[in-house]
């Protein structure tokens, strides 16, 4: 067991029932899963270049992530039926709660003049997304032998169903928002 789900079963549930006031273990908002995304860019037409960043994608997230492909021709992006645009990783159990903590205890202190992350970045189920512009944060992926820096999309999928019992959620695990 990973110490941010041992944080979440021992201090965060206990909270978040007595300051939501809930009768039931139940009804405390829990994290389902976190879905991180990446585009290829320009770099869809290099074998070479795709296998790489799957490679140190399947880094970054411990398994190893699916291919997305265009379900239909684009003249304008020069983009054909079948092309790799993107790979995508979903993550639950521990592997979910391993990336989550690199995510906040590693990651987000390594970025550039970090201030902390929005609130305005929930949607109305309460699921968070934050991207981050660079893969090379990751402490798992080299700087030096990379082949290109790529955006990723991260989402934080809850089973809360308002923003503010998710983010009290995440404000009690340890995700750094800004100050209010």
């Amino acid at each position: 067991m990973s110490v941010l789900q041992e944080k979440y079963k021992k201090e965060v549930i206990p909270a978040l029932m007595k300051e939501l006031k809930l009768s039931n273990i139940m009804e405390v908002p829990a994290i389902k899963k976190v879905v991180v995304n990446a585009g290829v860019g320009n770099f869809k037409d290099s074998k070479e270049a795709l296998e790489y960043f799957r490679e140190e994608l399947s880094q970054i997230a411990g398994q190893r992530p699916s291919g997305r492909k265009i379900k239909k021709s684009e003249s304008g992006f020069k983009a054909r039926q079948g092309d790799m645009v993107g790979y995508a990783v979903t993550l639950r159990g521990q592997h979910m709660w391993a990336f989550l903590e690199k995510l906040i205890n590693i990651v987000l202190p390594r970025v550039r003049d970090f201030r902390g992350l929005s609130r305005k970045a929930f949607d109305q189920s309460g699921n968070y997304s934050l991207g981050l512009s660079e893969h090379t944060i990751f402490p798992e992926v080299n700087p030096n032998t990379t082949k290109g820096i790529r955006h990723l999309q991260v989402t934080i999928v809850t089973n809360a169903k308002d923003k503010e019992k998710s983010e009290k959620l995440l404000s009690l695990m340890g995700v750094p928002f800004t100050k209010a």
